[in-house]
Order: C-alpha cells, then sequence, then structure tokens
C-alpha cells in the first residue's frame, strides 16, 4: 500500500536511508550522505514524501518535487514530477517495489497533469540503469553536475544519469 508519510515515521525514514546509504556504497562505491532529518519533515509536511507498507512496517520510501532545475536544466519547464531517494528495507528487498513505485507514478502524475516522470541516480551503476529502462524509463544520458548549491552533498561534483517516462 502506498501512502503519504508522517512525521511520526521520521525515525523509520532517517533508518532506511542510513542503511541504503551503505548498501549503495558496497554496490556502486558512492554513498548518500547523512540527510537532514529538517528536509525529510518539510517534506513529509508537504505531502512530497511517500511510503509503501508491507505487514505495518515501512518497506520503501521515496520523495518527489514539481521542479529539478539544477539537475534537469532548460528541461525542468515541461510538466514532470521528479522521484528522489527510493530506499527499501533490505528485509523487503526483491519485492519490485521500483515497479509498483512507477505504476504509482504514472497515475500521479495524470492526476497532476504532468507529462513526465523523471529520475536521476550517480551514474556508472549498469545494473541499475538496466534496471529503471526494464521499468519503463527511457535513459537519457550522463550530466555533469556544476551548479549544486542547496542540493545534497552526493550531488556536489557528480555525474548523474538521467530517465524519463511519458505518461
Amino acid at each position: 500500500m502506498i501512502v503519504n508519510t508522517s512525521l511520526k515515521d521520521i525515525e523509520a525514514v532517517l533508518g532506511l536511508y542510513k542503511m541504503a546509504s551503505d548498501f549503495k556504497k558496497t554496490v556502486s562505491g558512492v554513498q548518500w550522505p547523512e540527510f537532514e532529518k529538517s528536509m525529510i519533515e518539510s517534506e513529509i509536511e508537504e505531502n512530497r514524501h511517500f511510503k509503501i507498507v508491507v505487514d505495518e512496517e515501512v518497506a520503501c520510501v521515496w520523495s518527489i518535487t514539481y521542479e529539478d532545475q539544477q539537475v534537469w536544466g532548460e528541461q525542468n519547464t515541461d510538466p514532470a514530477i521528479y522521484i528522489h531517494r527510493i530506499a527499501t528495507n533490505p528485509n523487503f528487498r526483491g519485492q519490485k517495489f521500483v515497479e509498483q513505485i512507477v505504476e504509482w507514478a504514472k497515475k500521479f502524475a495524470k492526476e497532476n497533469h504532468k507529462l513526465y516522470v523523471r529520475m536521476d541516480t550517480t551514474a556508472g551503476n549498469q545494473r541499475l540503469i538496466d534496471y529503471y529502462v526494464k521499468c519503463g524509463f527511457s535513459y537519457l544520458g550522463e550530466k555533469k553536475m556544476t551548479d549544486t548549491e542547496g542540493l545534497p552533498d552526493h550531488y556536489h561534483n557528480a555525474t548523474m544519469g538521467l530517465f524519463q517516462l511519458e505518461v
């Protein structure tokens, strides 16, 4: 079941991001920074943070934005939602949550009069690129990040892989 994350979930969310960051480092050598609790709280309060719940446990989380100028540049003017920071509880890996998120995102985008669902990830993880393409995204290539002021640390001096799905 996909629902908005609530403030009572904040510790579970931060724990999932820590586990995902540790896992990401073992797979790609890149890890997420420790995300500011206040950033997650803002996303929750703005109804832009979501979770998949399985057996009353937070199994997967992610957030969305309605713009992403620094990553998408001129394409940011397109009507799109941007998915960020998908993190899955290791006890629930292999349950195809990204595929569920994609189906949810297509519906959510249509309901909000958007034409695209977009994502980015640190470039170089071919297995992840292939998986996102299998989930329906087009891989648009890489972008070297230059203006990263205000973005989480993992964007600084990074090259990002860009993905787009037309809805």
